[in-house]
C-alpha cells in the first residue's frame, strides 16, 4: 500500500511538472505570432517565478495548515486551468499569465511534496523519498515539451494536440489523488500560514548549486529555441527538453551512492562542459552536439545536483523539512527565471553568440568558485542505499 500511494503522489508530481514546459518549443512562433522577439518570450517565461516566489517566501505553513494533499490537487488544478488558456487564446500574453498560474503551483507543489512523499514512506531517512520525488519532476519537466515536439514536427500548430492530451492526463491524476493518505490532515490548524523559508546550517552551497543548475535549464528551455530556430531546428527543441530535464533520472541511481556533497560537485564539474556543448551546437546548427550536451548538463542538474542537493538540505533541515525544502527551491527558482530574462535581453541587444558567451563565462567561474567552497563542507553521507 506504501508503494502504490507512493505511486500515486509521484504520477501527480509528474504532470504537474509536464505542464510547465508544453508550450515551450514553439515560443519562438508564438512570438513571431505577435511581432515579438527573444526578450518578449523570456519575460513571459520568467512570469512562472513571479507566482512562485511569493509562496515559497511567506507561505511555507499552509501544507499544516490546509494539508499537504490538498495542496497537490490545487496545484493540479492551476495547471488544468493555465493548459486551458493557452488553448482557447494562443499568444504570448496568455503565455505569461498561463506561466504565473504554473509558478504558483509549482511552489504549492515544492512546499508540499518532498514533506509528504517522507511522511508516506513513514521514515526519517530522505534517500528513497527524495529519489521519488526528484525522479518523477525531473521526468515531468521534460516530458511534456516532447510530446509537443513530437506534434509539431507532425504539424505545426499554436495549439497542439499535446494540450488536449495534458487536461486528460491531469483529470487523471486528480482523481487517484483522491483518497490518498495523508498525515497533515490530522495536525493542528493553528500553524501559521506566514513562514519563511529556512537555511539549516550547511544547505546554503546547496541552494546555490541548484540555482546555477536550472540557470542553465531555464536557458536551454527559453532562449535555445529561437537560436535553433535560426537553423530551423526549433521544433526539434522539446527533445532537448527532455534531455536536459528528464535525462538526469538516468544517474540518479549513481548519486544515490555518493555523498550528497561529492554528488554535487560532480554535477558542477559536468556543468560548465555540458553547457559549452549545447551553446556550440545551437549556434553552429548541430542538432546532435545540442542533444548530446543536454544529456550531459542532465546528468549534473537533475542528476547530480537536483538530487544530491535536496537530500543533504532535508537531513540538514533538523525537523523543518517543509521551510528547508522551500529555501532549496526558492534558490532554484530564482536560478531558472533573473539569468533567463537577462540573457534573453542580451541576445535582442548583442545577438545570440555574445549572449550565450557570457552566460557560459559567468556559469563557469560560479561553478569552479562553489566547487572549491564545497571542498571544504562535512562529508555526509545522504545518499547511499
Amino acid at each position: 500500500m506504501r508503494s502504490l500511494n507512493a505511486w500515486r503522489l509521484a504520477f501527480a508530481l509528474c504532470m504537474i511538472t509536464s505542464a510547465v514546459n508544453l508550450q515551450a518549443p514553439y515560443y519562438a512562433a508564438l512570438a513571431a505570432h505577435d511581432g515579438l522577439g527573444v526578450g518578449a518570450t523570456s519575460l513571459a517565461f520568467a512570469a512562472y517565478v513571479v507566482g512562485i516566489l511569493p509562496v515559497l517566501i511567506l507561505l511555507g505553513g499552509l501544507p499544516d495548515r490546509v494539508g499537504r494533499r490538498t495542496l497537490i490537487m490545487a496545484a493540479l488544478c492551476l495547471c488544468g486551468i493555465a493548459t486551458t488558456l493557452t488553448l482557447v487564446a494562443p499568444g504570448v500574453t496568455s503565455l505569461g499569465i498561463a506561466r504565473l498560474l504554473m509558478g504558483i503551483a509549482a511552489a504549492l507543489t515544492s512546499i508540499s511534496a518532498p514533506a509528504y512523499m517522507l511522511a508516506l514512506f513513514n521514515t526519517s531517512d530522505s534517500r528513497r523519498p527524495t529519489n521519488w520525488v526528484t525522479a518523477s519532476t525531473s521526468l515531468g519537466f521534460g516530458l511534456g515539451a516532447a510530446v509537443t515536439s513530437a506534434f509539431l514536427l507532425h504539424e505545426p500548430s499554436l495549439t497542439p494536440p499535446s494540450l488536449g492530451a495534458y487536461l486528460g492526463m491531469a483529470g487523471l491524476a486528480l482523481i487517484l489523488l483522491l483518497g490518498l493518505e495523508d498525515a497533515s490532515n490530522e495536525a493542528p490548524r493553528r500553524a501559521p500560514f506566514l513562514r519563511l523559508p529556512a537555511y539549516p546550517s550547511g544547505s546554503l552551497p546547496f541552494g546555490l548549486s541548484i540555482l546555477l543548475a536550472w540557470a542553465t535549464v531555464g536557458l536551454v528551455i527559453a532562449i535555445l529555441p529561437a537560436t535553433l530556430d535560426r537553423h530551423g531546428l526549433s521544433d526539434w527543441s522539446g527533445f532537448v527538453t527532455l534531455g536536459i530535464c528528464s535525462g538526469g533520472v538516468l544517474f540518479q541511481p549513481l548519486a544515490r551512492r555518493l555523498t550528497s556533497v561529492t554528488s554535487v560537485r560532480l554535477g558542477l564539474s559536468i556543468l560548465p562542459l555540458a553547457y559549452t556543448l549545447i551553446a556550440w551546437g545551437a549556434l553552429a546548427g548541430s542538432l546532435g552536439s545540442v542533444l548530446a550536451g543536454a544529456l550531459a548538463a542532465s546528468s549534473a542538474c537533475y542528476g547530480f545536483i537536483y538530487l544530491g542537493g535536496l537530500s543533504g538540505v532535508l537531513d540538514a533541515a533538523d525537523g523543518q523539512h517543509s521551510r528547508a525544502s522551500a529555501g532549496f527551491f526558492l534558490m532554484a527558482y530564482i536560478g531558472f527565471s533573473l539569468p533567463v530574462v537577462v540573457t534573453g535581453t542580451l541576445v535582442d541587444l548583442f545577438g545570440h553568440v555574445t549572449a550565450l558567451t557570457l552566460f557560459g563565462i559567468v556559469l563557469l567561474i560560479s561553478t569552479l568558485a562553489l566547487n572549491r567552497h564545497l571542498a571544504c563542507q562535512p562529508r555526509r553521507r545522504c545518499h547511499a542505499t
